[in-house]
């Protein structure tokens, strides 16, 4: 079997790619901390052979691994947790509190993305989606510290993208396990000004307003490193929120002002993707006008149904909005 993209950090943290969709698109971390490991994230259940290579490969055993840790249940970052989770034996998952229900009984994930892609696509993207027993379940409130073998990992409440989401301190490395709450950056966009960085809107629960308080908030902790589910990890924390800052004040402002259109959910697609080529070119970005637009096509399309569904909130507020269930 191919391995999957590992990348070795400092601070005894690896970024594995989960391979979904294609690559470069979406990766896991794998800490460690003494003679024991931990995943932050886990991508979906066909992730879970690369995981498990990695770690044979490593000499890594199985029963070394202690946690699984998704940031949200979002299928791309928890779908296969409960796969994962049947092959590590001595492992808990740790998991929002609004999140844990659903890895418990997947049913309404399993429901709700099928509604979505269809039956067949829904196996073809994320596989089986298997329940996680309730007692390896640990529930992370805001502020909970897990001791992982002496390294403190400070779990926050993380709402803007998801209510369902946390985020991770690690004071060892500096650095913010941030699942989608810093947006999403991908490697192939990176030109001589840096990287590109944008909102992940998916439906249903953007909330701009909890979003650029949850950046307020974490900048507080003065990280050195991002690392980010789409995709590795990024520097200048500081210069990343103030562009997701002007991002979700520019998604706010164009799906606002398209509000009326009469094909709205066009006009919205092509204002965020005309925005994105804009910022590309502005950055110098190494990738042509066409591979741009393949390239964030898929987060455009979401980007655009997660803005209608809060345009319609902002009108018909619905306290609650369900979770959605596919990327990001």
């Amino acid at each position: 079997m191919k391995l999957p993209k590992t990348v070795d950090y400092s601070h005894n943290v690896s970024c594995i790619d989960t391979e979904y969709v294609r690559p470069g698109l979406a990766c896991c971390y794998l800490l460690r901390s003494g003679e024991r490991y931990a995943f932050v994230e886990c991508g979906t259940s066909l992730s879970v052979p690369g995981l498990l290579g990695v770690l044979k490969h490593r000499g890594i055993d199985r029963e070394q691994v202690a946690y699984v840790m998704p940031t949200h249940v979002h299928l791309d970052h928890a779908g296969g947790a409960g796969l994962l989770m049947r092959e590590l034996p001595q492992a808990k998952l740790v998991i929002h509190p609004r999140g844990a229900r659903h890895m418990i009984d997947p049913s309404k994930l399993v429901g709700g993305a099928s509604s979505v892609y269809g039956a067949a696509n829904m196996a073809k993207l994320y596989g089986e989606i298997v329940p996680v027993a309730e007692e390896r379940v640990m529930v992370a409130e805001d502020g909970f510290k897990l001791d992982f073998s002496g390294r403190e990992l400070l779990f926050l409440d993380a709402p803007g993208h998801a209510r369902h989401h946390y985020v991770i301190w690690d004071a060892e490395s500096r650095g913010i396990f941030a699942g989608d709450v810093f947006g999403i950056s991908y490697r192939e966009s990176d030109g001589p000004a840096g990287p590109y960085l944008l909102p992940t809107t998916t439906p249903v629960q953007f909330e701009p307003e909890a979003w650029n308080a949850t950046l307020e908030r974490l900048l507080k902790y003065d990280p050195a490193y991002v690392y980010l589910t789409h995709y590795g990890r990024l520097g200048n924390a500081q210069k990343l929120a103030r562009d997701l800052h002007k991002g979700i004040g520019a998604y706010v402002r164009l799906a606002q002002h398209h509000a009326g259109a009469a094909d709205r959910h066009a006009a919205i697609k092509k204002a965020i993707t005309d925005h994105a080529l804009h910022e590309l070119q502005a950055m110098n970005c190494p990738l042509s006008e066409q591979q741009a637009l393949t390239l964030l096509e898929g987060d455009m399309e979401l980007n655009t149904q997660g803005l209608e569904v809060w345009l319609e909130r902002t009108v018909h507020p619905d306290p609650a909005a369900t979770v959605q269930t596919g990327k990001n």
